[in-house]
């Protein structure tokens, strides 16, 4: 099992919704999606606390409740520029706007913007579409130096290979339901560009037309050497 560093937790929200308490204590919500998540087990879909909340793209099931906590309990909202502004726009105050290539440091979590090949486009109530700027992955390291790669949706990409030689993750959460993203045929490459340890498979199982499973994954990369696909039940956290 995945061996985090010190004092870091990691608990798996359902779809592509994870919860991780940082080294020193910090709550970081990654792609709030938690009332309307089937995935979502009750006992975490009551909220008591956030600092940092990011936000790898616009769609429903990754920013659904990003206006409700943002504006409730008012914590940091790393995003591409153009959904920071629009969250602006609905009262959440305490946005970090950023963008491809770059990274930033909140509360000692630095968070490095990099691609994802998806689309960005905001439903709004009257069910107009609103250009969300285009959709990010975040490589994310923790005070102690740990670092995750979480890829938000995507399509695989080569550039991973990159993503791999500059920042080396070594925990990566990548999307495996097919239809909408890779399915795990494209996340095995995927696996194979990144070379991280370990894998977390998500954004499957949440609606009948996401089809893939972690155990396609896990068939597709046995001859990967070195790496380790953990199966996440939502409601699970990794220590």
């Amino acid at each position: 099992m995945a061996n985090l560093g010190k004092d870091i937790e990691l608990t798996y929200m359902g779809h592509s919704t994870f919860k991780i308490k940082s080294a020193q204590g910090k709550i970081l919500i990654l792609d709030p999606w938690v009332d309307g998540n089937p995935m979502c087990p009750d006992n975490l879909k009551k909220i008591d606390h956030v600092d940092i909340l990011a936000i790898t793209h616009a769609h429903f099931d990754h920013i659904g409740d990003s206006v409700r906590i943002g504006n409730e309990f008012q914590p940091k909202v790393v995003g591409i520029y153009e959904t920071c502004v629009w969250l602006n726009s609905k009262g959440v105050k305490n946005i970090l706007p950023m963008n491809k290539g770059g990274t930033q440091e909140v509360d000692g979590i630095k968070f490095t913007m990099v691609h994802a090949d998806h689309s960005c486009g905001i439903q709004e109530e009257d069910g107009t579409i609103t250009y969300g700027g285009e959709a990010v992955g975040y490589v994310i390291e923790f005070e102690n130096g740990f670092k995750v790669y979480h890829a938000g949706d995507t399509a695989v990409f080569s550039d991973m290979k990159l993503i791999a030689e500059i920042y080396k993750p070594e925990l990566i959460m990548i999307p495996i339901g097919d239809l909408f993203t890779m399915s795990p045929l494209e996340a095995a490459h995927a696996c194979r560009f990144l070379s991280p340890k370990y894998v977390i498979p998500m954004h499957y199982g949440t609606f009948p037309l996401l089809t893939g499973t972690p155990e396609q994954l896990i068939n597709l990369t046995q001859d990967i050497e070195g790496i380790e696909i953990i199966k996440l039940k939502p409601g699970e956290t990794l220590t």
